[in-house]
Protein backbone atom coordinates (compact mmCIF):
# COMPACT_ATOMS: atom_id res chain seq x y z
CA UNK A 1 0.00 0.00 0.00
CA UNK A 2 1.04 3.85 -0.96
CA UNK A 3 1.87 5.73 1.75
CA UNK A 4 1.31 9.78 2.47
CA UNK A 5 2.19 11.92 5.08
CA UNK A 6 -0.29 13.85 6.19
CA UNK A 7 1.41 16.81 8.21
CA UNK A 8 -1.59 18.29 10.53
CA UNK A 9 -3.30 14.44 10.54
CA UNK A 10 -4.37 15.33 14.28
CA UNK A 11 -6.74 18.12 13.44
CA UNK A 12 -9.89 18.33 12.58
CA UNK A 13 -9.17 18.55 8.83
CA UNK A 14 -6.10 16.71 8.64
CA UNK A 15 -8.21 13.43 10.70
CA UNK A 16 -10.83 13.49 8.14
CA UNK A 17 -8.07 13.57 5.57
CA UNK A 18 -6.62 10.58 6.80
CA UNK A 19 -9.85 8.57 7.26
CA UNK A 20 -10.43 9.30 3.31
CA UNK A 21 -6.80 7.81 2.80
CA UNK A 22 -7.44 5.04 4.39
CA UNK A 23 -10.88 4.29 2.88
CA UNK A 24 -9.23 4.63 -0.09
CA UNK A 25 -6.45 2.02 -0.06
CA UNK A 26 -3.81 4.55 1.18
CA UNK A 27 -1.44 4.67 4.70
CA UNK A 28 -1.60 8.30 5.94
CA UNK A 29 1.07 8.92 8.49
CA UNK A 30 0.39 11.77 10.58
CA UNK A 31 3.11 14.61 11.60
CA UNK A 32 2.03 16.67 13.93
CA UNK A 33 3.26 18.49 17.12
CA UNK A 34 -0.45 18.65 18.46
CA UNK A 35 -0.27 22.67 18.98
CA UNK A 36 -3.74 22.64 17.71
CA UNK A 37 -4.34 18.82 17.12
CA UNK A 38 -5.43 15.54 19.18
CA UNK A 39 -3.66 12.27 19.87
CA UNK A 40 -6.42 10.33 19.84
CA UNK A 41 -7.81 11.95 16.60
CA UNK A 42 -5.29 9.58 15.55
CA UNK A 43 -7.12 6.28 14.07
CA UNK A 44 -6.67 5.21 10.47
CA UNK A 45 -2.65 4.80 10.27
CA UNK A 46 0.81 5.59 12.55
CA UNK A 47 1.43 8.76 14.14
CA UNK A 48 5.08 10.66 14.02
CA UNK A 49 5.30 13.19 16.81
CA UNK A 50 6.97 16.31 15.21
CA UNK A 51 7.57 20.14 14.18
CA UNK A 52 7.53 21.39 10.90
CA UNK A 53 10.31 23.83 11.36
CA UNK A 54 12.97 20.65 12.81
CA UNK A 55 14.32 19.64 9.08
CA UNK A 56 16.35 16.26 10.63
CA UNK A 57 12.84 15.15 12.61
CA UNK A 58 10.92 15.85 8.95
CA UNK A 59 14.25 13.97 7.14
CA UNK A 60 13.90 10.71 9.96
CA UNK A 61 10.01 10.77 8.81
CA UNK A 62 10.58 10.67 5.10
CA UNK A 63 13.15 8.11 5.44
CA UNK A 64 11.02 5.84 7.41
CA UNK A 65 8.12 5.75 5.84
CA UNK A 66 8.93 6.38 1.86
CA UNK A 67 5.92 8.19 1.47
CA UNK A 68 4.67 8.78 -2.57
CA UNK A 69 3.04 12.05 -1.28
CA UNK A 70 2.83 14.69 1.25
CA UNK A 71 -1.20 16.43 2.38
CA UNK A 72 0.12 19.47 3.99
CA UNK A 73 -2.73 20.88 6.48
CA UNK A 74 -0.70 21.73 9.47
CA UNK A 75 -0.95 25.28 9.80
CA UNK A 76 -1.55 28.26 12.45
CA UNK A 77 -5.58 29.21 10.98
CA UNK A 78 -6.94 32.10 13.43
CA UNK A 79 -7.56 35.15 11.68
CA UNK A 80 -7.71 37.56 14.56
CA UNK A 81 -4.41 35.98 16.11
CA UNK A 82 -2.83 36.20 12.98
CA UNK A 83 -3.48 40.16 13.23
CA UNK A 84 -2.66 40.68 16.92
CA UNK A 85 0.70 38.11 16.39
CA UNK A 86 1.58 37.93 12.71
CA UNK A 87 5.28 36.88 13.35
CA UNK A 88 3.66 33.95 14.83
CA UNK A 89 2.21 32.32 11.64
CA UNK A 90 5.12 33.61 8.86
CA UNK A 91 7.32 31.57 11.14
CA UNK A 92 5.16 28.50 11.62
CA UNK A 93 3.12 28.34 8.54
CA UNK A 94 5.50 29.72 6.12
CA UNK A 95 8.87 28.86 7.60
CA UNK A 96 7.54 25.11 8.44
CA UNK A 97 6.21 24.78 5.11
CA UNK A 98 9.27 25.74 3.61
CA UNK A 99 11.15 23.13 5.71
CA UNK A 100 8.93 20.63 4.60
CA UNK A 101 9.07 21.40 1.11
CA UNK A 102 12.49 21.49 1.17
CA UNK A 103 12.52 17.73 3.18
CA UNK A 104 10.14 16.50 0.65
CA UNK A 105 12.31 17.16 -2.12
CA UNK A 106 15.25 16.13 -1.20
CA UNK A 107 13.57 12.78 -0.45
CA UNK A 108 12.60 12.20 -3.69
CA UNK A 109 8.78 12.88 -2.73
CA UNK A 110 7.76 15.04 -5.45
CA UNK A 111 3.91 15.24 -5.30
CA UNK A 112 2.30 17.82 -2.60
CA UNK A 113 -1.21 18.39 -1.92
CA UNK A 114 -1.62 22.04 -0.07
CA UNK A 115 -4.21 23.16 2.02
CA UNK A 116 -4.73 26.69 1.48
CA UNK A 117 -7.66 28.93 1.18
CA UNK A 118 -10.25 31.66 0.17
CA UNK A 119 -8.55 33.84 2.55
CA UNK A 120 -5.81 34.59 0.22
CA UNK A 121 -8.81 36.53 -2.09
CA UNK A 122 -9.21 38.98 0.51
CA UNK A 123 -12.35 41.29 0.98
CA UNK A 124 -13.71 41.11 -2.40
CA UNK A 125 -17.10 41.65 -1.97
CA UNK A 126 -19.91 40.91 -5.39
CA UNK A 127 -16.98 39.39 -7.13
CA UNK A 128 -16.97 36.04 -8.56
CA UNK A 129 -13.97 34.39 -7.08
CA UNK A 130 -12.23 31.62 -9.03
CA UNK A 131 -8.89 30.61 -9.45
CA UNK A 132 -7.88 33.44 -11.85
CA UNK A 133 -9.59 36.46 -9.23
CA UNK A 134 -6.63 38.63 -8.30
CA UNK A 135 -4.81 37.68 -4.66
CA UNK A 136 -5.12 41.06 -1.63
CA UNK A 137 -4.87 38.57 1.51
CA UNK A 138 -6.32 41.18 4.13
CA UNK A 139 -4.93 39.33 7.39
CA UNK A 140 -1.79 37.83 7.92
CA UNK A 141 -3.36 33.85 7.99
CA UNK A 142 -4.10 34.81 4.08
CA UNK A 143 -1.31 36.20 3.46
CA UNK A 144 1.08 33.22 4.84
CA UNK A 145 -0.85 30.49 2.82
CA UNK A 146 -0.07 32.93 -0.60
CA UNK A 147 3.54 33.02 0.47
CA UNK A 148 3.52 28.91 0.45
CA UNK A 149 1.61 28.94 -2.67
CA UNK A 150 4.35 30.74 -4.12
CA UNK A 151 6.96 28.69 -2.77
CA UNK A 152 5.20 25.61 -4.16
CA UNK A 153 5.63 27.24 -7.59
CA UNK A 154 9.00 28.73 -7.25
CA UNK A 155 9.68 24.83 -6.51
CA UNK A 156 7.64 23.31 -9.03
CA UNK A 157 10.14 25.54 -11.26
CA UNK A 158 13.53 24.52 -9.80
CA UNK A 159 12.79 20.98 -9.18
CA UNK A 160 9.91 19.80 -10.72
CA UNK A 161 7.93 19.59 -7.75
CA UNK A 162 4.12 18.83 -8.39
CA UNK A 163 1.46 20.40 -6.15
CA UNK A 164 -2.26 20.61 -6.14
CA UNK A 165 -3.27 23.77 -4.20
CA UNK A 166 -7.23 23.84 -3.17
CA UNK A 167 -8.34 27.14 -1.81
CA UNK A 168 -11.45 26.36 0.02
CA UNK A 169 -14.23 28.24 1.89
CA UNK A 170 -15.50 27.88 5.40
CA UNK A 171 -15.28 23.96 6.45
CA UNK A 172 -18.02 22.45 8.41
CA UNK A 173 -19.58 19.25 9.29
CA UNK A 174 -17.87 16.18 10.89
CA UNK A 175 -17.55 12.29 10.04
CA UNK A 176 -21.20 11.26 9.44
CA UNK A 177 -20.05 7.98 11.94
CA UNK A 178 -18.98 10.42 14.68
CA UNK A 179 -15.55 8.70 14.82
CA UNK A 180 -13.81 12.04 14.55
CA UNK A 181 -15.10 15.59 14.19
CA UNK A 182 -14.57 19.41 15.22
CA UNK A 183 -12.82 20.26 18.35
CA UNK A 184 -10.60 23.17 18.92
CA UNK A 185 -9.65 24.39 22.52
CA UNK A 186 -10.52 27.49 22.00
CA UNK A 187 -13.21 26.88 19.74
CA UNK A 188 -13.81 29.89 17.29
CA UNK A 189 -15.67 28.60 14.31
CA UNK A 190 -19.36 29.53 14.16
CA UNK A 191 -21.04 25.80 13.94
CA UNK A 192 -19.69 24.47 16.89
CA UNK A 193 -19.98 27.65 18.73
CA UNK A 194 -23.74 27.95 18.02
CA UNK A 195 -23.84 24.22 19.08
CA UNK A 196 -22.48 24.96 22.52
CA UNK A 197 -24.53 27.66 23.03
CA UNK A 198 -27.30 25.65 22.08
CA UNK A 199 -26.87 23.21 24.99
CA UNK A 200 -25.60 25.03 27.58
CA UNK A 201 -22.05 25.15 27.40
CA UNK A 202 -21.85 28.99 26.94
CA UNK A 203 -24.03 31.29 27.61
CA UNK A 204 -24.66 32.60 23.99
CA UNK A 205 -23.15 32.83 20.55
CA UNK A 206 -21.79 36.24 20.08
CA UNK A 207 -22.12 37.38 16.64
CA UNK A 208 -18.77 39.21 15.66
CA UNK A 209 -20.61 42.08 13.59
CA UNK A 210 -23.73 43.26 12.67
CA UNK A 211 -23.10 45.76 10.23
CA UNK A 212 -21.91 44.81 7.67
CA UNK A 213 -23.32 45.25 3.70
CA UNK A 214 -24.98 42.12 3.91
CA UNK A 215 -28.87 41.80 3.39
CA UNK A 216 -28.83 41.29 7.42
CA UNK A 217 -25.86 42.65 8.33
CA UNK A 218 -23.55 39.79 8.90
CA UNK A 219 -21.10 38.32 7.26
CA UNK A 220 -21.52 35.98 4.76
CA UNK A 221 -19.68 32.78 3.19
CA UNK A 222 -19.38 29.65 1.66
CA UNK A 223 -19.63 26.34 3.79
CA UNK A 224 -18.23 22.61 2.50
CA UNK A 225 -18.95 20.13 4.52
CA UNK A 226 -15.16 18.29 5.96
CA UNK A 227 -16.26 15.38 4.54
CA UNK A 228 -16.25 16.58 0.91
CA UNK A 229 -13.31 18.33 1.15
CA UNK A 230 -11.31 15.41 2.15
CA UNK A 231 -12.94 13.27 -0.43
CA UNK A 232 -11.44 16.50 -3.03
CA UNK A 233 -7.94 15.95 -1.74
CA UNK A 234 -7.65 12.25 -2.45
CA UNK A 235 -8.73 12.78 -5.82
CA UNK A 236 -6.37 15.94 -6.07
CA UNK A 237 -3.74 13.15 -4.86
CA UNK A 238 -4.53 11.31 -7.27
CA UNK A 239 -4.67 13.68 -10.23
CA UNK A 240 -0.78 13.93 -9.44
CA UNK A 241 -0.04 10.38 -9.35
CA UNK A 242 -1.66 10.11 -12.84
CA UNK A 243 0.77 13.05 -13.97
CA UNK A 244 -1.57 15.73 -14.52
CA UNK A 245 0.66 18.06 -13.36
CA UNK A 246 0.04 21.22 -11.03
CA UNK A 247 -3.17 22.83 -10.39
CA UNK A 248 -5.16 25.12 -8.07
CA UNK A 249 -8.29 24.24 -6.92
CA UNK A 250 -11.28 26.36 -5.56
CA UNK A 251 -13.69 23.94 -3.15
CA UNK A 252 -16.76 25.77 -2.18
CA UNK A 253 -20.33 25.10 -3.17
CA UNK A 254 -21.06 28.86 -4.93
CA UNK A 255 -23.74 29.47 -1.81
CA UNK A 256 -23.24 31.85 0.75
CA UNK A 257 -24.69 32.09 3.97
CA UNK A 258 -25.20 34.51 6.70
CA UNK A 259 -24.47 34.45 10.16
CA UNK A 260 -28.04 34.51 11.00
CA UNK A 261 -28.82 31.98 7.97
CA UNK A 262 -26.59 29.79 9.79
CA UNK A 263 -28.03 30.13 13.23
CA UNK A 264 -31.56 29.78 11.91
CA UNK A 265 -30.60 26.71 10.35
CA UNK A 266 -29.36 25.28 13.83
CA UNK A 267 -32.38 26.15 15.44
CA UNK A 268 -34.08 24.29 12.80
CA UNK A 269 -32.02 21.00 12.61
CA UNK A 270 -31.66 20.77 16.93
CA UNK A 271 -35.36 22.25 17.76
CA UNK A 272 -33.82 24.40 20.39
CA UNK A 273 -33.40 28.32 19.98
CA UNK A 274 -29.62 29.80 20.13
CA UNK A 275 -29.32 32.28 22.62
CA UNK A 276 -27.34 35.15 21.09
CA UNK A 277 -25.49 38.42 21.18
CA UNK A 278 -24.36 41.16 19.19
CA UNK A 279 -20.25 42.67 19.44
CA UNK A 280 -17.84 44.50 17.30
CA UNK A 281 -16.42 43.21 14.11
CA UNK A 282 -13.21 40.89 14.41
CA UNK A 283 -10.06 42.27 12.78
CA UNK A 284 -9.31 41.15 9.30
CA UNK A 285 -12.72 39.63 8.90
CA UNK A 286 -14.63 40.59 4.75
CA UNK A 287 -17.97 40.61 4.30
CA UNK A 288 -18.56 38.29 1.63
CA UNK A 289 -16.25 35.21 0.75
CA UNK A 290 -17.92 32.71 -2.05
CA UNK A 291 -16.74 30.92 -4.62
CA UNK A 292 -17.51 31.04 -8.48
CA UNK A 293 -15.68 28.37 -9.53
CA UNK A 294 -17.03 24.53 -11.22
CA UNK A 295 -13.21 23.44 -12.06
CA UNK A 296 -12.70 20.98 -9.47
CA UNK A 297 -16.03 19.36 -10.71
CA UNK A 298 -15.22 19.46 -14.60
CA UNK A 299 -11.35 18.57 -14.11
CA UNK A 300 -11.52 16.44 -10.92
CA UNK A 301 -15.12 15.19 -11.13
CA UNK A 302 -15.78 16.43 -7.51
CA UNK A 303 -19.21 16.05 -6.22
CA UNK A 304 -19.97 17.97 -2.71
CA UNK A 305 -22.97 15.76 -1.76
CA UNK A 306 -23.05 16.70 1.91
CA UNK A 307 -22.62 20.41 1.48
CA UNK A 308 -26.10 21.47 2.41
CA UNK A 309 -26.38 23.60 5.50
CA UNK A 310 -28.99 21.03 6.95
CA UNK A 311 -26.55 18.22 6.55
CA UNK A 312 -23.08 19.84 7.93
CA UNK A 313 -24.96 21.04 11.06
CA UNK A 314 -26.90 17.70 11.38
CA UNK A 315 -23.49 15.69 11.18
CA UNK A 316 -21.64 18.04 13.34
CA UNK A 317 -24.31 18.17 15.83
CA UNK A 318 -24.24 14.37 16.10
CA UNK A 319 -20.70 14.52 16.74
CA UNK A 320 -21.34 17.27 19.65
CA UNK A 321 -23.31 14.88 21.24
CA UNK A 322 -21.37 11.86 20.88
CA UNK A 323 -17.68 12.71 22.46
CA UNK A 324 -14.78 14.90 22.79
CA UNK A 325 -10.73 14.74 22.17
CA UNK A 326 -9.35 14.16 25.82
CA UNK A 327 -5.50 14.47 25.00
Amino acid sequence: MKTVLVTGGAGYIGSHACKALHQAGYIPVTFDNLSTGWRNAVKFGPYEHGDLRDRDRLDQVFQTYRPVAVMHFAALSLVGESVADPGKYWDNNVTGSLRLIEAAVSAGCMNVVFSSTCATYGDQDNVVLNEDSQQHPINPYGASKRAIEEILRDFSVAYGLNHVIFRYFNVAGADPEAEIGEFHQPETHLIPLLLQAIDGQRDALTIHGVDYPSPDGTCIRDYVHVCDLVDAHVLGLRWLEQGQGSRVFNLGTGTGFSVREVIEEARAVTNQPVPVVEGPRRAGDCTKLVSGSSRAAQELGWTPARSTMRTMIADAWRWHQTGHYSD
